[in-house]
């Protein structure tokens, strides 16, 4: 070899040997980046407490759990109108939770309906999630990632076609899914502000309580005028129907903490957002909830409840007697940790039957609370009850403690009848 080949091979090996330390140098500084960045979100800013509020109040728990599961590790089932759909694991496993997202992939998840498996259906709700903050989107992120790992494989969705091609679902997004920031109105209070983002982002209310049209997308112009879920009617809660009822703060607070109010009790579906969910509010964010539902945060006098007095000659007054005064009352007063009142009942005093006619039908089962609070179950009577007993129990409880009309027919009864028993 030359002596200029070897000057030149030295500066090679020289040359390489700065490349490889500057590669290792790099790599690692890339690597301990990477690992910044994940610190950051799963231990440093993630606010792993702050998580797990906000975790409750966005019901996480109520979704994500079967009747009798593991908390978090999924298998519940939503029925929408393209078949079931089952809610996932998210516990912090690997394999089958989501222990392997990264941040990105969770805000992805989260705000825009698309896991690292593919979109998501919109029965979770990313189209109020997408309102989120990053700060709380990154706090309940370090808080799943801080739970413990539950292998738990999910269960197949029973969607029919074309549905279960999710590759429709990025259409889907494209017309449905408008992923905006939240904005506090400048022409509200800091709470009431507050209260539209427990509400809207966090607590999704919207996705039961919006009619969805065709495309099953939210009717935004129809936002909280109520709509029917799995064969119940998710009450209409703008502040005009809730003022018109003469609901008040108390009320409020009563209903999203022990699931009973003066106004009568949740039932169905809002049992567990209220057990799991709701009722966890810190004092401030349960008067936030309610200044924004009630559109005030003025106090609000309660005022007598409804109680015109019983008419025996109506057909439904002996059904009351026989059927229903045991546990709700002669005079519809009702019995603590029994049976809510008939007096002054907010789902007796709403324009549509649908709800009165679905718990005759269908039942309540029993709540439980916490150990001062607790109801017992209702019956059913769907096997009993005709539908002129149906429609004659219905007019009587509406005319008799609430100020609706007893103008119910065997039409009614009978359209009722067919959308309530639609999923079963």
């Amino acid at each position: 070899m030359k002596p200029c080949d070897q000057q030149y091979t030295a500066r090679l090996i020289k040359v390489c040997k700065l490349s490889q330390n500057l590669l290792l140098t790099i790599g690692l500084s890339v690597f301990a980046s990477s690992c910044s960045a994940a610190d950051e979100h799963v231990n440093n800013s993630g606010d792993i407490e702050r998580g797990a509020y906000l975790m409750k109040i966005g019901d996480c728990v109520a979704c994500h759990t079967a009747v009798g599961g593991r908390e978090l590790t999924g298998g519940l089932p939503f029925e929408t109108p393209f078949g079931a759909v089952y809610s996932t694991n998210i516990t912090s496993d690997k394999e089958t939770g989501i222990g392997k997202y990264s941040y990105e992939d969770f805000f992805d998840a989260m705000h825009h309906g698309v896991g690292i498996n593919g979109n998501l259906y919109p029965a979770m709700p990313y189209t109020s999630y997408s309102l989120l903050t990053d700060e709380d989107t990154q706090a309940i992120y370090a808080y799943l990632m801080g739970t413990k790992p539950i292998k738990q494989a999910n269960l197949d969705n029973d969607v029919y076609f074309p549905f279960n091609v999710r590759f429709g679902l990025k259409a889907w997004n494209l017309v449905a899914h408008d992923a905006k920031k939240f904005t506090p109105k400048k022409d509200k209070s800091e709470r009431w502000n507050r209260g539209n983002y427990l509400v809207n982002a966090l607590g999704h209310c919207a996705e039961c309580h919006t009619p969805r049209d065709s495309l099953f997308a939210m009717e935004q112009d129809k936002h909280f005028q109520g709509a029917i879920i799995e064969g119940l009617e998710a009450s209409n809660i703008t502040p005009v129907e809730l003022n018109r009822q003469n609901w008040t703060h108390d009320d409020l607070k009563s209903l999203f903490t022990e699931g009973y109010s003066r106004k009568g009790t949740v039932f169905g579906g809002m049992y567990p957002v209220v057990y799991h969910s709701f009722s966890h509010l810190t004092d401030d964010d349960m008067f936030a909830v309610s200044s924004y539902l009630l559109d005030t945060d003025k106090k609000i006098a309660a005022k007598a409840l409804t109680f015109n007095g019983h008419q025996r000659k109506l057909p439904g007054y002996d059904l009351y007697m026989g059927y229903c005064a045991g546990c709700h009352g002669q005079s519809g007063e009702g019995r603590p940790n029994v049976a809510p009142a008939m007096a002054g009942n907010a789902t007796l005093d709403k324009a549509s039957p649908h709800n009165i006619v679905a718990v005759m039908l269908k039942g309540i089962k029993s709540q439980h609370y916490n150990t001062t609070t607790s109801f017992y179950a209702m019956p059913g009577y769907a096997d009993k009850f005709t539908d002129e007993q149906l429609r004659d129990l219905a007019n009587y409880l509406r005319v008799t403690w609430s100020p609706q009309p007893g103008d119910l027919t065997l039409n009614t009864i009978s359209d009722l009848k067919e959308v309530i028993f639609e999923h079963d």
